[in-house]
C-alpha cells in the first residue's frame, strides 16, 4: 500500500503514519515538518496555505488520510489528489444536537477558513464543509467522526488527568453521576481501523467512538490500570453537577476543569454515540485500563489538588447543612 498522510507528526496522524510504516507500507507525510515524521516515512514538505509541491502533484498513492479542519486546505488537496481512496477525519462536533446521539442533522457548513481562537464554535461547521468537499470531489471516500480521542501523545491532558489523579489516591472528586455515559477511543485503535479502512476501501460515514460506559465504570477501569502506582487508598466522592457549576468548576477540559465531565442533559448525546457500525467494519477497542496504564506520567491537565480540596470541603459542608438539605 502506498499511503499519503496529510500531516503525520502529531497524535492521530502520527499514529496513522507510524502504524502504516510498521505494516510495511510506503508512507509519505505531506506537512510543514515542524516535528519529525516517523522513521521509514518520506517527508514531503508542504505548507497547505501555499501551492502544492511538484512531488505531491506527480505522486501516486492508493489512499489518503487527512485530518485538516480548514476548508481551503482540504479543497486544495482534493483538487490535486482526488483519485486515491480518501479517509477524512472529521468530528462528532458536526452534529447540531448535542443532546441526541443521532447522526443527523448536521450543523450548517462554514466554507471559509475561520480562526478558532476568535470563534471556537466554527470547528464543527468547518468540518462539515470539509466533509462535503471530500464527498463530492473524490472518487471514493470514508468520513470518520471521532468523539474523545485519548491515549499516548495526547497533549490536551484531558484523559491523562484521571490516571494521574487516581494514582495519587486519597479522596477523589468525581463529577456528576456514576451513571453519566462517557466514551473514549484510544488513538492507536482509531489509527489501526483507519488503515484497515484504507486497505478495504471502506466508504460511508462512521462515528469513531468507544464503548458506552458509565463514568463510574470508566473511573474504575482507570483505577485498575494504574493500581501499581497508587500511593494510598482512594475514595470517590460524587459531586452534583449543579454544585460544580455553582463553584465555577469548568467542564470537559483545560486548566481548572474536571475532565470528561459535561453538564446534563444538554450534552447527553455527545458521549453516547453508537460504536456498532464501526465495530462491524473491524474497529477493535482495547480496555480503558490499558490506555490508563499507558498514559500514566504523561501531560495531565485539570483541576489542581488545592482547588479540588476546596470544592470537596464546600460540598461536604453543603451536605451537612440542615438548611441546604431541607
Amino acid at each position: 500500500m502506498r499511503l499519503l498522510v496529510l500531516g503525520g507528526t502529531k497524535f492521530l496522524s502520527l499514529s496513522v503514519a507510524q502504524q502504516a510504516v510498521d505494516r510495511g507500507w510506503e508512507v509519505t507525510c505531506a506537512c510543514r515538518g515542524s516535528s519529525p515524521v516517523p522513521d521509514g516515512a518520506t517527508h514531503l514538505p508542504w505548507d497547505r496555505s501555499t501551492d502544492a509541491p511538484i512531488g505531491l502533484q506527480e505522486g501516486t498513492w492508493d489512499a489518503v488520510v487527512d485530518v485538516a479542519r480548514l476548508p481551503s486546505h482540504v479543497r486544495r488537496a482534493v483538487e490535486i489528489v482526488a483519485r486515491p481512496h480518501w479517509v477524512f477525519v472529521s468530528t462528532i462536533n458536526v452534529y447540531a444536537d448535542n443532546g441526541s446521539s443521532a447522526m443527523e442533522p448536521l450543523v450548517e457548513p462554514v466554507s471559509d477558513d475561520v480562526d478558532l481562537a476568535e470563534d471556537p464554535d466554527a470547528y464543527g461547521p468547518m468540518k462539515v464543509a470539509c466533509e462535503e468537499i471530500v464527498a463530492t470531489g473524490t472518487t471514493s471516500s470514508m468520513i470518520v467522526r471521532p468523539g474523545l480521542i485519548v491515549g499516548p501523545g495526547d497533549g490536551s491532558g484531558r484523559f491523562s488527568y484521571w490516571p494521574d489523579r487516581l494514582s495519587r489516591g486519597g479522596e477523589v472528586l468525581a463529577p456528576g453521576s456514576p451513571d453519566d455515559v462517557v466514551q473514549v477511543i484510544d488513538v492507536r485503535d482509531l489509527a489501526a481501523w483507519i488503515l484497515d479502512a484504507c486497505e478495504a476501501r471502506t466508504t460511508g460515514a462512521f462515528d469513531a467512538v468507544g464503548q458506552l460506559l458509565g463514568l463510574g465504570d470508566l473511573l474504575d477501569e482507570v483505577a485498575a490500570g494504574v493500581s501499581d502506582g497508587v500511593s494510598g487508598r482512594r475514595a470517590f466522592t460524587w459531586v452534583d453537577s449543579d454544585f460544580l457549576t455553582e463553584q465555577g468548576v469548568e467542564p470537559w477540559a483545560g486548566d481548572g476543569s474536571v475532565p470528561l465531565w459535561l453538564p446534563r442533559p444538554e450534552y447527553d448525546g455527545m458521549m453516547s454515540h453508537s460504536p456498532q457500525p464501526a465495530l462491524d467494519t473491524g474497529l477493535r477497542l482495547r480496555p480503558v485500563a490499558e490506555t490508563a496504564h499507558d498514559t500514566l506520567g504523561e501531560t495531565a491537565v485539570g483541576i489542581s489538588p488545592e482547588r479540588e480540596a476546596e470544592v470537596l470541603a464546600a460540598w461536604h459542608t453543603r451536605q451537612a447543612s440542615p438548611a441546604e438539605n431541607g
